[in-house]
């Protein structure tokens, strides 16, 4: 893959990244996580498991790497691959803002707590230095809503300015229906006679386009763009069992076959052929499926196949409601 620029931040990523949030931990919401683990979801094997992925990633040209605090292990582990295999040419990322609380149950009441405050930031950018050292290149505030007031916070955007001074390249992620609302609101926020934000990190796939615009505003505003959950959270693949999806998830398969790809290489590519994108995450959590979305990379792309997928779109509040009552499993 050809490294490209990450908006005007001076950092580099492919086309394709590799996010960590299956990975690090032994529950998550995507649909059939637990297969995908098995029985083999104690620490060690884990990190073993994590290691052959981020492996398998390196050789198929993939350069950027995306965790959280939140992410279990994730962080660790990354950092355990990094220290092995020193890897030239790599671009980490991480972020701050939610805390991991399952203690490696799946079972939990609660996996991860949210709270966007200074204390928080000041503990958690302390701690992916631990884990990452100096590959850390990019922090960036998981999931600022309106809700959470982030972005209203001036010591915390201080704080932020200070870690960019610092040499650190600064983010934001943002989820649920108002995406395109804090998008907007952080192009516009200035430190040191600058914009704060070198990139925002989003939810866009064929069923929540919803963000499209405000990314493409930001993208020319020259901030870096990272697509996250391209997949719908395995919504977009054959795993999607649900009976009120059929007819979507056949239109996918269908306009797929027709250019010999499957379903959530198609959906993948969708996302890569957004002028305004700069990297989509696999999220993948083994090596079989890391290399099947790689696939998306190559697939050729027609504006008829856009015309295929892009009426499958939701009602983004419609979507963000499935997605918060997926299973942790």
């Amino acid at each position: 893959m050809k490294p490209r620029a990450l908006g005007d931040s001076g950092l580099t990523v492919t086309p394709m990244g590799l996010g960590l949030a299956a990975l690090g931990r032994p529950g998550y919401i995507n649909l059939g996580h637990e297969t995908d683990l098995g029985d083999q979801r104690d620490v060690a094997a884990m990190e073993v498991r994590t290691h052959k992925v981020l492996d398998a990633a390196w050789q198929a040209g993939i350069r950027y790497f995306d965790a959280a605090r939140s992410y279990g292990r994730a962080e660790e582990f990354l950092g355990s691959w990094l220290g092995a295999r020193k890897p030239e040419g790599v671009t980490v990322g991480s972020k701050w803002g939610y805390t991991y609380t399952a203690d490696w149950r799946i079972d939990a009441e609660k996996h991860e707590v949210k709270e966007h405050s200074l204390p928080v930031l000041e503990r958690q950018v302390l701690e992916s230095r631990e884990q990452l050292g100096g590959s850390l290149n990019l922090y960036q505030i998981h999931s600022a809503t309106p809700e959470s007031g982030v972005l209203e916070n001036a010591a915390v955007l201080n704080r932020l300015a200070e870690l960019k001074r610092e040499g650190l390249r600064i983010g934001l992620s943002v989820s649920g229906p108002q995406q395109a609302e804090v998008i907007r609101k952080a192009v516009g926020i200035r430190r040191d006679d600058q914009r704060l934000f070198d990139c925002v990190q989003a939810t866009w796939n064929v069923l929540e386009q919803s963000a499209g615009p405000a990314l493409a505003e930001a993208h020319q505003a020259g901030m870096g763009v990272i697509i996250k959950e391209a997949l719908a959270n395995g919504r977009l693949t054959a795993r999607n069992r649900d009976p009120g999806f059929t007819d979507k998830l056949w239109r996918l398969e269908d306009a797929a076959s027709s250019v010999g790809a499957t379903s959530d290489q198609l959906a993948l590519a969708t996302v890569l052929n957004r002028p305004w994108v700069s990297t989509a995450l696999s999220g993948a959590a083994t090596v079989e499926h890391l290399t099947a979305n790689v696939g998306a990379v190559d697939l050729v792309w027609s504006e008829e196949l856009w015309d295929r997928v892009s009426a499958l779109k939701e009602i983004p509040d419609d979507y963000w409601s499935t997605r918060s009552d997926l299973r942790w499993n």
